[in-house]
């Protein structure tokens, strides 16, 4: 239920980027340590096929085109290397439909399709959180696509779910009112950000008068006027079946899939009318950059170049050039403007629509540079580049980056089926990926000067700037904690049984699969080092994720923030590379390595194709071991921290956090601490070195390897790279004071200038994970508010009320602490009121209890979240990866299931009266001067 402006994820073509979107943007439907994981079928190994020749992708060899007769375009993908399936419906209408005085009604309707219809007069988010089922929605300027990816005996349930509310939904004046203000709030929140607004205006200046130039999920000016009769004649245009495409990939058989289709989508009358194209947009280029100044932490220059549609023949190559000109430490805008201290980031990426597309250049300057001058030095440096031409050698290591980025990215059903869908749906062929890719391997550098001359003209930009103005300084209080109480909706009690009531019945096929999930294989190695491998042959690819005891937990106050110095540069150089050597090898290959300082370690994420582990391991030991913090390197990493530390302090989800977490526990305590820019300039060459020397050891450190490889050959690939490294005496520990609750709660409040949304965090100390009522509290936290759309959080303070565009509560278990918290974004007129029917909520269920029935659907939900994403490896390595850390039981895989299952009533509200004492809480809140609430009763 979120906005997405383009269709291209940074330098990964089409469906990848509508992907990355659903993870950053998506609805917070979190469990405080939600495990995903579901049993192999060793029969099948082909879900995705790379010829080892031609590296050609195959993701289309099996899918089958069907269209029903009332026009509804079904595509089936068999994949059965794990029994789930994903249920997709993406509709043909978007925001390019809309035009001013209506901007943001696709975006209205997406978020009443989760409302409810006549037949289910119940929020759909809480019958698929029944199913079991990850499921959401959003809306950009071509399309409007839902999402459902569930066990396999659900797909008849998802399928009647979607037909039901394709042809049913239930529009009326209080729906419309209550999610109007959801909408509202969610649209404030993006205005949160400088970036969001200086996009927006730049876009504004070249399509004035085109929907391209509206933002995708409208104004709070237009939302706020919209009638149920304009969103009921929206719906009845765009919403049937000969405007739609429904995917299915998954663990299903084909033939009786398509009978299930038709019995369900056969009836539905196709449309009356003709799908109606977008207009297509004349960009107009302004003559001087627009300007915004306004609160923000940083100096920020938005360039947007516009370019044809995905059809035209310069995309493939468009492509290779933006991961030349802005991928990775090697890229040449990195090396004219990052290396070289003008800039701090820069990002990019090519949006390729039905009717046009554009070149998105982001750039946050550096504090001390001129955004009129970098502006001009950024158009010189391409006009330098002209003039130099690119090499053979920067377009295949530029191809090689992309297509290897693709592969990466599709292994699991769910971007599968997006990318199947978005193709089909803005290509008009589901092959289109598999094409654009074969014509990316055709490029050669010829075709990208030809497409940087034909585009990248400075006459052909329109530029944006963004000057922070000097405000006040934050306002920051403290008080006592009082705020008025509620009325509560009566029903929040009996939504479980309203759900089990309207839920479609469900193929009782369920295996226990937990009791043959394979369990990987452990290696110690003579140093300490301890490697977790679990061979899976679906996708010819390796996920690798480690974690080293190095993280924020050793920071000392007046240098906080050293430890993620320290990891942010070990690749920055080693004894025998330089950082640009390194950044050259794994760009070569196409693969993925990050180290990022976290409170209780240092995480290791990485992703490679199967032939480059090998390089892959051996940078990995290379930089561990062997790291050397240049100067210039060390200097560069140290004004991106600075920067990250005004972005942060200017972020008011930053903001909240850091003051609860300061709050909650004493100054004593590692988590108290956090880098400001004091800290940061204190920090020295040799505080890094020593730092690496005393925490960076093999004996602290775990590697967990997931993907299409020998077990022998890796553990001598291991033990060639990483014997000789050794640690010693022992590793340094922390102490970790005893947190008392108070006997009453804290409120505390910091004014943001420039902020429109209002960010609250609720909470206190939770359990740890190897606690034994961390499962119980899962339980407790599921019916509470583990999911923003089905919890009694979500019922109440959302869906009810419409105060808030998510909230959500997490248990957050640690091997050394355990924090519970609930995070709520609203406008500042209901954050009085969002907090009292918070509180409200809290107090019933801590004095109440639950119900018998919302246990049982919770401990479904939970299971069934378990037993989703094996086909998702990065969950797969990071569960098996913190296991080990917490130092659970290797079978902790095979007994979570079991371990919720077990959970009685009575456990779920010893829970409730021992964790959630609402008069003790902290709350934190952030944003703009909280105003008093009238309407509270």
């Amino acid at each position: 239920m979120f906005v997405i402006s383009s269709f291209h994820r940074y330098r990964v073509p089409l469906f990848l980027f509508l992907f990355s979107l659903i993870a950053a943007f998506s609805l917070k439907l979190m469990s405080g340590d939600r495990q995903n994981l579901v049993k192999i079928n060793r029969e099948h190994y082909q879900q995705i096929f790379v010829d080892n020749k031609t590296n050609n992708l195959t993701v289309t060899n099996n899918v089958q085109k069907t269209v029903l007769d009332n026009g509804l375009t079904v595509l089936t993908k068999e994949v059965h290397n794990a029994p789930v399936v994903t249920v997709q419906v993406w509709y043909n209408v978007g925001s390019a439909n809309e035009a001013s005085g209506i901007n943001g009604i696709a975006h209205q309707l997406e978020h009443i399709m989760f409302k409810g219809t006549k037949n289910r007069p119940v929020q759909f988010g809480k019958l698929f959180s029944a199913l079991g089922s990850d499921s959401n929605g959003f809306t950009s300027y071509e399309q409007t696509a839902y999402y459902n990816t569930a066990e396999r005996e659900k797909l008849k349930a998802l399928l009647e779910l979607e037909a039901d509310r394709m042809q049913n939904l239930l529009i009326d004046n209080q729906q419309l009112s209550s999610e109007k203000r959801v909408v509202i709030s969610e649209l404030q929140g993006y205005q949160n950000s400088s970036q969001y607004r200086l996009k927006r205006a730049v876009m504004k200046s070249i399509f004035p008068d085109s929907a391209y130039g509206l933002p995708t999920g409208g104004t709070p000016s237009d939302v706020e006027k919209l009638t149920v009769e304009q969103v009921r004649k929206y719906y009845q245009q765009f919403y049937n079946p000969d405007h739609a495409i429904l995917v299915i990939v998954g663990d299903f058989p084909t033939a009786q899939a398509l009978e299930t289709v038709k019995k369900v989508f056969g009836k539905i009358p196709k449309s009356q009318q003709l799908s109606q194209l977008p207009k297509l947009p004349i960009p107009q280029i302004p003559k001087s950059p627009v300007v915004l100044r306004e609160p923000g932490g940083v100096k920020l220059l938005q360039m947007i170049y516009p370019l044809p549609n995905l059809n035209h023949p310069d995309i493939p190559a468009l492509g290779v050039m933006d991961y030349i000109l802005t991928a990775g430490k090697n890229s040449y805008l990195y090396q004219v403007l990052v290396k070289s201290g003008l800039a701090i980031d820069i990002s990019a990426h090519v949006a390729s629509l039905r009717a046009i597309g554009w070149y998105d250049l982001s750039v946050t300057i550096a504090p001390s540079q001129d955004l009129a001058k970098i502006n001009i030095d950024i158009q010189n440096a391409i006009t330098k580049l002209v003039e130099t031409g690119v090499t053979s050698e920067e377009v295949e290591r530029a191809k090689n980056q992309l297509i290897a980025a693709t592969i990466l990215n599709r292994r699991d059903i769910t971007s599968q089926g997006m990318q199947l869908a978005n193709d089909q749906l803005i290509a008009d062929d589901y092959n289109y990926t598999e094409r654009y890719l074969a014509k990316v391997r055709q490029v050669k550098a010829a075709d990208v000067m030809d497409v940087i001359n034909k585009y990248l003209q400075p006459e052909a930009t329109a530029v944006g700037f963004f000057e922070p103005q000097e405000d006040a300084k934050n306002d920051h209080h403290q008080s006592s904690l009082i705020a008025p109480e509620e009325n509560l909706n009566a029903g929040v009690t009996v939504a479980a049984s309203e759900v089990i009531k309207y839920l479609p019945s469900i193929d009782d096929t369920t295996n226990d699969l937990t009791q043959t999930l394979e369990i990987p294989q452990k290696l110690t190695f003579a140093n300490g080092l301890q490697v977790l491998l679990l061979p899976d042959h679906s996708s010819p690819t390796v996920t690798l994720s480690g974690y080293i005891k190095a993280g924020k937990e050793f920071d000392q106050l007046e240098k906080a923030g050293l430890a993620s110095l320290v990891a942010d540069n070990l690749m920055n150089g080693t004894k025998t590379k330089d950082s640009l050597t390194i950044a050259n090898i794994l760009a070569a290959k196409g693969a993925s390595l990050d180290f990022t300082a976290q409170r209780e370690g240092v995480r290791i994420q990485s992703k490679s194709l199967r032939e480059d582990l090998p390089v892959l391991l051996e940078t990995i030991a290379d930089v561990v071991k062997n790291s050397t913090f240049p100067v210039d390197e060390l200097e560069l990493s140290r004004q991106q921290a600075l920067n990250d530390i005004k972005l942060e302090l200017d972020d008011a989800d930053e903001v909240a956090n850091r003051k609860f977490i300061q709050a909650l526990y004493p100054q004593n305590h590692p988590l108290h601490i956090f880098p400001n820019l004091e800290s940061i300039q204190r920090i020295q060459r040799a505080d890094v070195i020593a730092f690496r020397q005393k925490h960076y050891r093999p004996d602290t450190m775990v590697l967990v390897l997931v993907g299409d490889f020998d077990v022998e050959k890796v553990r001598s690939l291991i033990e060639t790279q990483f014997s000789d490294w050794q640690a010693q005496g022992k590793p340094a520990m922390v102490k970790y004071p005893l947190v008392v609750m108070t006997d009453q709660g804290v409120r505390v409040s910091s004014v943001l200038p420039g902020k429109t949304q209002a960010v609250t965090y609720m909470g206190y100390v939770g359990v740890k994970r190897r606690d034994p009522r961390f499962y119980p509290a899962l339980v407790l936290n599921q019916i509470l508010g583990g999911d923003t759309l089905s919890s009694r959080l979500g019922s109440e303070v959302r869906d009810r009320l419409g105060l808030t565009y998510q909230i959500y509560s997490n248990f957050q278990g640690g091997k050394n602490i355990g924090t519970f918290l609930i995070e709520m974004q609203t406008s500042p007129e209901d954050t009085n009121r969002a907090i009292s029917t918070t509180r409200k909520l809290l107090k019933q269920l801590h004095q109440q209890g639950v119900t018998k029935l919302e246990v049982e659907t919770a401990k479904r939900t939970l299971i069934s979240n378990y037993n989703i994403s094996l086909s998702k490896p990065e969950q797969l390595t990071a569960r098996i990866l913190m296991n080990e850390f917490y130092g659970l039981d290797e079978l902790e895989l095979r007994a979570f299931s079991e371990k919720i299952q077990k959970i009685t009533i009575n456990e779920v509200n010893q829970a409730a009266r021992q964790l959630l004492d609402a008069d003790k809480f902290v709350v934190v809140t952030a944003g703009p001067a909280i105003m008093a609430d009238n309407s509270i009763k």
